[in-house]
């Protein structure tokens, strides 16, 4: 049966919080488990996502425009008409190929564009702080969906278990190599070569304006408190790293795409539900508690299947009965001899029973011209 909204809360966490396995810094499986935070339990929206990604990624833009006297520095004027010449504004002078050639106008060489950019441009925009806080918590739980992992390009052959946690001793790495040791040893090699191998020239002319290179994201380092991951991490090819506190949907879901890698350590992965929360109102965001699927039981075919459901639906009904299509009798046959029989004796015979006028009879014919011979001779 249905339940109400925090009972089927209840049962959703009872269900799917199982507990996460945390593993040291050598790779190996600790004998200590911590349960999957809620905010993995919530439902997915690709679509908000999507949405709220593009909203967020105009935000780094920086204002562009042209020079406001561009293509407009000439004392060009109309010849105006009756010189078989348009009427566009024109080069004053002679000796040179420039006097008498257009300007100003967009279609003339030289000058200004059409509707030239401005830098006062609607540039950034905002997001709705619910749908933003959304968002985050439906990227988050795809993040623990090894399918939705493995769609955006993520190499997890060799990760044992989904969502990654780690010891928080990996917090305290200094060292680049100590690092690429330690994500080497949870099984996320793979992933880094792909990023590393990745690195290619951008096309266009961004390879002009200080961002020449482009390259896969990789795994995503959260960690609680930064005590050497953060610069630790800086310099491996397509590694990030974020703090619990600031989760940034840009980092996870780059492109709209939910199903980031990440690696979490134990203490910010433990963090999650004093953040999110659980059922209740989310105790680090102000009027936010998670998003609850609509339905405690998303087996729709068991649902209407059942005897609650069953036991009150209406017999089914039969086929609806087909009713055929009118035909004209005055165009079809069958249909004027199915209501008059005597239709074909009618056809026959003229209308109104006069015959109709047509090429007489060849006897007739021969008898008319005996008689007229016959008449002509006794004259």
């Amino acid at each position: 049966q249905l339940s109400s909204k925090s009972s089927s809360v209840n049962i959703i966490m009872s269900v799917a919080r199982p507990v996460v396995t945390v593993y040291s810094t050598a790779g190996e499986p600790s004998s200590t488990t911590v349960p999957l935070p809620g905010v993995f339990t919530t439902p997915l929206r690709p679509d908000l996502t999507a949405s709220i990604h593009a909203l967020l990624n105009m935000n780094n833009r920086q204002a562009y425009a042209v020079s406001r006297d561009a293509g407009m520095q000439s004392s060009a004027e109309s010849w105006g008409t009756g010189r078989a010449v348009s009427r566009i504004p024109r080069v004053p002078g002679g000796g040179t190929h420039r006097s008498g050639q257009g300007a100003f106008g967009n279609m003339c060489r030289g000058g200004r564009m059409f509707a030239p950019n401005r830098v006062w441009r609607k540039w950034h925009r905002k997001a709705p702080v619910a749908q933003r806080r959304a968002a985050v918590a439906s990227a988050l739980a795809a993040s623990g969906v090894v399918p939705l992992i493995m769609a955006r390009g993520h190499r997890v052959e060799d990760v044992a278990e989904v969502p990654v946690v780690v010891s928080s001793a990996a917090q305290k790495t200094v060292k680049t190599a100590a690092v690429l040791e330690i994500l080497n040893k949870l099984g996320l090699g793979k992933d880094l070569e792909r990023a590393r191998t990745s690195k290619k020239t951008r096309t266009g002319k961004g390879k002009m304006r200080n961002r020449r290179y482009v390259l896969r994201r990789g795994p995503l380092v959260v960690y609680d408190a930064d005590e050497g991951i953060k610069r630790a991490c800086a310099n491996l090819p397509g590694v990030e790293t974020c703090r619990v506190d600031g989760l940034n949907l840009l980092q996870l879901a780059p492109g709209g795409h939910s199903g980031r890698l990440i690696v979490w350590t134990e203490d910010a992965f433990n963090k999650l539900d004093t953040i999110y929360g659980v059922e209740a109102d989310a105790p680090g965001k102000s009027k936010f508690s998670l998003p609850t699927p609509m339905m405690s039981n998303p087996d729709i075919s068991r649902i209407i299947n059942s005897d609650e459901v069953q036991s009150v639906l209406r017999p089914a009904r039969g086929q609806p009965q087909k009713i055929p299509m009118k035909k004209n009798p005055l165009k079809n046959k069958k249909v004027m001899l199915a209501l008059n029989p005597a239709a074909v004796i009618a056809k026959q015979e003229p209308a109104g029973g006069k015959k109709k006028k047509g090429k007489k009879d060849a006897k007739v014919k021969a008898v008319g011209k005996s008689f007229y011979k016959q008449m002509v001779a006794k004259d």
